[in-house]
This record gives structure tokens, C-alpha cells and sequence, in this order.
């Protein structure tokens, strides 16, 4: 428990200090959002099945993209010593794919939790929704 603690720490601290890289104009950007506060962890996992360096954006040529992200929320009770009161931590992988981001465009992923089911939702700049989760696998 302690190591993840530590990882946790160290990711927040680092991509506190990373200074964010600029917008290419050729590309469309993704920020997150999670709306709830029992939501704890959205990163960027990777593109078109490969793994990404920095996982607090997506900047991704116009077209069709397949996102993966890693979400962590909690949940009360769920087994073990949760029955006792206590919260669980579940960390989910959610897939979402877009076939038409679009230059220049920004986009919001946003994520959130449904009691023990995950969900996103990809917006575009007029706030509609464009894509949600195609697929989604929980570990905890």
C-alpha cells in the first residue's frame, strides 16, 4: 500500500512540475475532466494501442483515433475489510473511439463513475457528445 502511495505521489509531483507542451495547431487536443469527487485518477494510456510518455492529455492528428485511459475512483463497501465501512479504490481501463477529430479542434474526456460502472464521454468544443466508452475492464 505504501508503494502505491508513493506512485501516486511522485506522478502528481511530477506532472505538477512538467510544464504542459504546446498546442499544435495541425492537431486535435483532449483535456479531462472528472466531474465527482470520489474520483481519483485519469490518465492518458494510450493511442492507437500505443503507450503513451505523458498521461495527462491526448494530441492526435485529425481522423480516427482509439483512446485508452485509465481511470480510478472509489466505491464504498465491495468486500474484504470494505464491508466494514470502508472504501475501495478501482482502477478501470476505458476505451473510446473517434473517427473524426478534427485540426486545430479541442476536445474534453470525461469521466465518471456509476456506482461500479465506469463511463467517459468525448466532447467537442460545442459541448455535444461525440464517443463514449466502446469497452471497459476493472481490476479492483
Amino acid at each position: 500500500m505504501r508503494k502505491l502511495i508513493l506512485l501516486y505521489a511522485l506522478i502528481a509531483v511530477t506532472a505538477c512540475q512538467a510544464p504542459m507542451p504546446a498546442v499544435n495547431p495541425q492537431m486535435a487536443w483532449v483535456d479531462f475532466s472528472m466531474p465527482f469527487p470520489n474520483d481519483r485518477v485519469l490518465l492518458a494510456e494510450r493511442l492507437d494501442k500505443q503507450r503513451l510518455s505523458d498521461g495527462r492529455f491526448f494530441q492526435v492528428s485529425p481522423g480516427s483515433h482509439e483512446l485508452v485511459v485509465r481511470f480510478d475512483y472509489e466505491v464504498n463497501g465491495g468486500g474484504g475489510i470494505s464491508l466494514m465501512g470502508g472504501t475501495t479504490v478501482r482502477q478501470c481501463y476505458l476505451t473510446i473511439n473517434y473517427q473524426d477529430f478534427k485540426a486545430g479542434q479541442r476536445y474534453v474526456l470525461e469521466a465518471r463513475s456509476m456506482a461500479l460502472t465506469p463511463e467517459a464521454r468525448l466532447y467537442n468544443a460545442a459541448g455535444e457528445i461525440v464517443a463514449q466508452v466502446s469497452e471497459f475492464y476493472c481490476l479492483a
